[in-house]
Order: C-alpha cells, then structure tokens, then sequence
C-alpha cells in the first residue's frame, strides 16, 4: 500500500504553533515574538517547518558559542554515545567529567586558576546563581546581598531576588553605570566613579542601615538588562571596596562566558579577580550545564550543598570540552572583538540616520542597540512597540534577534562565535532594512492618527 504524500510544510508548522499555544504555558517569552518552528540547523542557519531558512543572531541567547550543530561538538556528543559510558552519574568522577574539569581550568585566568574549586550545580544558570549565594552566605556566616540595577541572575526564586524586579530581605540594589541612562545624569567616567563612592559611602555610613553582606553580585556586561557593558575602571574599584571589606565578589558570567565578549571571560577586560564565577549557557556546548569556580578559602565542604540529581551531564560535559577548547585553540574571543567593532561600527553609523536610535553598545559578539521615542526628552523614554516592530521586521527578512533592556526596547545581537565576514554583512543588512521598514511604519501610524 502506498504510503500518503506528507503534510504540507505550512500545515505542519501552523498546526504545531497552534498544539504549543494551546498546551504549553502562558510564560513563554521568545515563542511569542519568534512564532517559528524548527527543524533543522547548521551554524549560523536555522530551517522553519515552513521551509524557510533565517540567519540566528539570538544563539539561544548566548548559548550556541560555535552556532547549531559545530561538528567538534556533535562528534564529542557521538564519543560518548558510543563509548557506552553512563549519561548520568549524580557528582561521580569520570574520565568526561576529569577532561571537561581540565579544559575549563585552561581558559580560566592563571591568578583566578591557581586557587580555584568548581562545583556543578544542575542544568541552568539560575542554578549556578543559587549556589553561589548559597555559598558566600556558608562562608560569611552573613545574609545580606548587593546586587545592581538593571540585574538579571535568573528565574529561581533565590535568583530573581536579585534580578532587577526582585525583592528579598537584605538585598541591597546598587546603581550600574549605564551612559544613556546615568543614575546621576552625567554618564562616562563621572557616572562610574559617583555610582562607586554611593556603594562606598552605603557600606561605611554607621547610619545607611545595611549590615555587612555576604556578598556582591554583577555581570561585567548586562546581557538582558540591555547589553550595558560595565566601565572596566569601575570595576576594578567594585573589586576594591569588596576586598577591602572582606566581601565576595561574584562575576555573573552565564551569557559573557566562552569569547562572546572579545576576552574568553569578561573578567579580564578589567583585569580583575573575582571570588566566584558563574557559568552556564555556552560552557555546555550547547547543552544544559552550570557550575560555579570559585576561591578555595570559599569552600565550606558541607555535604549536599545545593546539590542537583542532574549535575553529572555526561554529554554536556563533552559538548561543553569540546567547546572550550576549539574556541581556546582557534582564539575566536580575539575574533569575536575584531568582527564585534566592525559591526558595531556600522551600527553606530546607522544611529546618525535613525532619530530613534539612542545608542548602540556591547563588547564582542554582544551588542545592543536602544530604541526610544525621539522626540520626548533627554535621555528620551525606549520604545518597546518600534523593538518589536523592527524584530518582526527582522524576522519577515530570515534574521532572528532578541529583545532586552528597559521595557524590552533594546535590540540585542549575539550571533555564534563562528560567524564569517560575509555573514556578518548579510546580518547587518537586513538589520538595517528592518530599522527603516519598521520606523517608515511607525510615522506612517502616528501622520494618521488613532484609529476610529
């Protein structure tokens, strides 16, 4: 009997849309504004159920280091698959686990290395982040915690404390020097330098009402607060007033991590040594995997301390090797500052021929550009609606971008570390494309008035 000719690719791919919004939760973020369906990948490019074909510069939001599918990665996934060694071995050792603990102890910075301790903590970032103030709360035998505006550590309870909106007894929020929208009006150098001496004087005033935390909490670029990299003079002195006041310094590297910002991590831009480091997304491979490094003194050695049944990721452990090691030995975070300033070079370019466009930042492979409303103030408010509509614009063109920052009005851009000097070109043109269909639109909208 013959077999019946496949549904049509469109019937397929509206028909699975249609069973996710039905079955699946209201929480879900990109689904809703990347109403795509995946079928197959290959580095930069993702083919839709629909048969259509998009460039990905949201690198599942940092995690695909080497795009979709790298070879190195999916022959390290083979390896074990056939070796017939155990996918699931709780915190046992292996030769997997020896050789992704030896790779990763390779790319850390030598100072940081030489006293180091990692434990893995479960498949997410926001694992990673729990455990981390899980133990500098161990070791100071103190609760409190500091932690910055524009902050996103994760979606665990203990974690979203310290994300921007969270809230938490003894959480202290800081203010993050941020040029468009300085805390104290000034931006550059001065911002920095005001945003230090307000954490100085928060910790030293007897009368400020905070106690000595246990610890601080930043990411040396805040991804999702709006790609805001932090002035690397202002943290080094962050590292100055925690050490002076025997506080630990966590570095939040969960989306920085593995050459996306021109440095293997982010850390070294500013040359500074943190006590922890978080690190999840790409340290995978592009499987779930999380740990923290952090200074031996930390070490408590309490059993079970934020212990997870799924912490001995045999296959993530491989991806996640392989991965570090042919972004080590193929230098691509130098690749990845080299291409990143080109484009954002242009990108800036664009922002003298868009009104809308505030300012265009990032370091590396991430980059922002912060959309507003022009013509209503200094610094003028985002536009969230004009974001969405130039990454729907992006998307009707096959480029796939991300959102982020204030309101969700900051374009973000992380493409893999892979990503070639002509596909760079092709990324940029249809971004630039999208910015101009989106705000041709949006005046078009306003020169009409509201709807009757």
């Amino acid at each position: 009997m013959t077999e019946p000719p496949p549904a049509a690719p469109t019937v397929t791919h509206e028909g699975i849309l249609r069973r996710q919004s039905t079955r699946e939760s209201a929480a879900r973020t990109y689904a809703r504004s990347l109403p795509i369906v995946p079928v197959r990948a290959r580095g930069l490019t993702i083919e839709g159920a629909d048969g259509r074909r998009y460039l990905d510069c949201l690198s599942g939001a940092g995690t695909l280091a080497l795009g979709h599918n790298h070879p190195v990665v999916l022959e390290a996934i083979r390896k074990v698959l056939d070796s017939g060694a155990p996918l699931h071995v709780l915190d046992l050792a292996t030769p997997v686990e020896d050789a992704f603990t030896t790779e990763l102890f390779a790319t850390l910075p030598p100072r940081f290395a030489r006293h180091a301790r990692v434990r893995f903590c479960g498949p997410a970032g926001t694992d990673a982040v729990g455990a981390a103030l899980e133990l500098v709360r161990a070791a100071t035998g103190r609760t409190g915690l500091l932690s910055f505006t524009g902050a996103d550590h994760g979606t665990s309870t203990g974690a979203l404390a310290f994300t921007d909106d969270g809230e938490e007894e003894g959480a202290i929020r800081l203010p993050y020097p941020y040029d468009y929208r300085c805390p104290f009006g000034t931006g550059g150098e001065r911002g920095g330098e005001l945003a230090a001496r307000w954490t100085e004087g928060l910790l030293d005033d007897l009368g400020s009402g905070v106690r000595a935390p246990a610890g601080m909490i930043l990411e040396p670029v805040q991804s999702e607060g709006g790609v805001i990299p932090a002035p690397d003079t202002w943290l080094r002195r962050m590292r100055g007033i925690t050490a002076d006041r025997s506080i630990p310094l966590i570095a939040d590297e969960v989306q920085t991590g593995v050459g996306r910002t021109g440095t293997f991590w982010a850390v070294e831009h500013s040359g500074i040594t943190p006590d922890v480091m978080v690190m999840s997304q790409a340290i995978g491979g592009s499987l779930p995997l999380a740990v923290i490094v952090y200074h031996e003194d930390l070490d408590s050695g309490r059993r079970g301390a934020h212990e997870s049944a799924v912490q001995g990721n045999q296959l993530a452990m491989a991806a996640g090797a392989a991965t570090l090691a042919h972004v080590r030995e193929n230098r691509l975070a130098d690749r990845a500052a080299t291409l990143g300033a080109r484009m954002l070079a242009r990108l800036q370019g664009l922002a003298a021929d868009h009104p809308c466009v505030a300012e265009v930042r990032g370091r590396g492979l991430m980059i922002g550009v912060e959309l507003v409303a022009p013509a209503a103030g200094d610094p003028a408010p985002p536009d969230p609606a004009l974001a969405a509509a130039v990454q729907q614009e992006c998307l009707n063109r096959g480029l796939i971008v991300g959102l982020g920052g204030r309101e969700r009005a900051v374009v973000r851009l992380l493409p893999p570390l892979t990503l070639t000097d002509e596909q760079s070109v092709a990324v940029l043109d249809r971004f630039a494309d999208a910015l101009a269909a989106a705000e041709r639109s949006a005046l078009r909208r306003k020169e009409s008035g509201p709807s009757n």
